[in-house]
């Protein structure tokens, strides 16, 4: 097994607890589904949300669903003018016998515009990163 670092994002109606706690528990249900992940798997996970998100806290969405010994962060997304409004954000890092490209990135919803690339099947890259860095 390896470390592996799995992201997503949702876009929730607005800034109400119940809003935010369902659109995490979606959100998260998703990323586990998608990549066949336990709880066990799990390491940690950093929840951000965007400005206009201060009613409540992803995290607690997630304990709600049993995460109690899993290390769990919020914070705050950067407030850039123009990006996508009441986006909470996922970054889990986990072990999974899966490769760094086999990993499943869940974006729900309008968040999809957010990484139209990682919806879609890889292809060659012209990065300019040396292969496996």
């Amino acid at each position: 097994m390896a470390v592996r670092a799995v992201r997503g994002a949702t876009q929730v109606a607005g800034d109400d607890p119940v809003l935010i706690e369902e659109g995490t528990r979606e959100l998260l249900g998703e990323i586990l589904r998608r990549n066949e992940l336990g709880d066990a798997d799990l390491i940690s996970i950093v929840f951000t949300t965007t400005h206009d998100l201060r009613s409540a806290f992803p995290a607690a969405a997630a304990r709600k669903l049993g995460l109690n010994d899993v290390p769990l962060l919020c914070t705050a997304e950067i407030a850039v003018p123009g990006s996508l409004e009441r986006v909470i954000r996922i970054l889990a890092h986990v072990h999974s016998p899966r490769p760094r490209d086999g990993m499943h990135h869940v974006y729900l919803g309008a968040a999809a515009a957010l990484r139209p690339d990682l919806g879609a099947p890889l292809a060659g890259t012209d990065s300019p990163l040396p292969q496996g860095a």
